[in-house]
């Protein structure tokens, strides 16, 4: 495992079939969309704490996931419940939270908004916007390191940012529907 410290450089997102939560598509999706997908399973990889992530479309639908629990659900198994478990449930709260924070700036008049973080009891919730005006969200667990959390957000931003057309977010749209 690479220390969290030192992020690596993409090697070939090909190489990655397994560890993608949507291996069994992989074929049927194009290059770029496998390559976000491989950015996404890097950032869960090289971050220790993290509960799920996700990347949630300006209109707040799901567009990627590192949700365990579609993994289960694919292979017939019951998906476990709540916000642990729930890419969906990720999604719905990435997007309010943005809402919610893109209102304050406008009255504050404070700009757009870059993060947000949310420190709980039992984790922590971390919004990042993506150029296009999606959301990255991460789920992380109580005792991560939020400086790392937020420094490999910046690093799967700024690496996946231009990368997220209008067309790569409806292929990616309609393979988390089909993956349903």
């Amino acid at each position: 495992m690479r220390t969290p410290s030192t992020p690596s450089a993409p090697s070939d997102p090909s190489d990655l079939s397994d560890a993608s939560d949507a291996s069994d598509s992989r074929a049927e999706l194009s290059s770029e969309a496998r390559n976000l997908q491989w950015l996404l399973t890097n950032l869960v990889e090289e971050v220790p704490g993290l509960h799920s992530v996700a990347v949630v479309s300006s209109d707040g639908l799901l567009l990627l996931s590192s949700d365990p629990g579609r993994l289960q659900q694919r292979a017939g198994q019951a998906s476990p419940q709540g916000p642990k478990g729930s890419s969906a449930d990720l999604a719905t709260v990435v997007s309010g939270i943005c809402s919610l924070t893109v209102g304050a700036a406008k009255l504050m008049d404070g700009g757009g908004v870059k993060q947000t973080m949310v420190a709980m009891a039992e984790g922590s919730l971390f919004v990042m916007a993506i150029s296009d005006g999606s959301l990255l969200g991460v789920h992380a667990r109580p005792d991560c390191d939020m400086s790392v959390v937020a420094y490999h957000m910046a690093l799967f931003v700024g690496r996946a940012g231009h990368v997220l057309t209008p067309e790569l977010r409806s292929e990616l749209r309609q393979s988390m529907e089909s993956a349903q």
